[in-house]
């Protein structure tokens, strides 16, 4: 990733951000999260944020990010959930039904910065593949 200039900074920052949905509600299937990906695309285009990778589980989310230092985690996440939860309730109103209280989302969220030169490939990956069974073996020494 490279070095991202705006007008008056030069940045490259990067988050692994999570967040589970309110009671861990396994709602997010297929359909959910296909609305989920547009709408951080419209939400990318709005803001400024560049979602590099989204990924879905069933009762969570995994977001790797990058966005303009002006913004705080708490200012991206709060924008995400809110959009997203207004957008989902309204393309899927049965969803109120099983999300009493009117909310989608947990209050809480994980935020780590990720490192390009380290781990980020790995990261990259892991989110990409939430919600995905796939078979990972054990690596072994011997």
């Amino acid at each position: 990733m490279k070095v991202k200039k705006a007008s008056h900074c030069a940045y490259q920052t990067h988050y692994h951000i999570v967040f589970p949905m309110k009671y861990r509600k396994a709602l997010l299937d297929k359909k959910v999260e296909k609305k989920v990906l547009m709408i951080t695309e419209e939400i990318s285009e709005r803001y400024e944020f560049d979602f590099e990778q989204v990924g879905c589980d069933k009762n969570h989310i995994h977001i790797l990010c990058s966005f303009h230092p002006k913004y705080s985690i708490g200012e991206v996440v709060s924008k995400f959930k809110s959009i997203t939860a207004r957008e989902l309730f309204k393309s899927y109103p049965e969803l109120r039904k099983e999300l009493w209280g009117g909310e989608f989302w947990t209050d809480g969220y994980y935020a780590a910065t990720v490192g390009e030169r380290g781990d980020w490939e790995v990261v990259k990956r892991y989110v990409k593949n939430q919600g995905h069974a796939e078979d990972y073996k054990q690596l072994r020494l011997f």
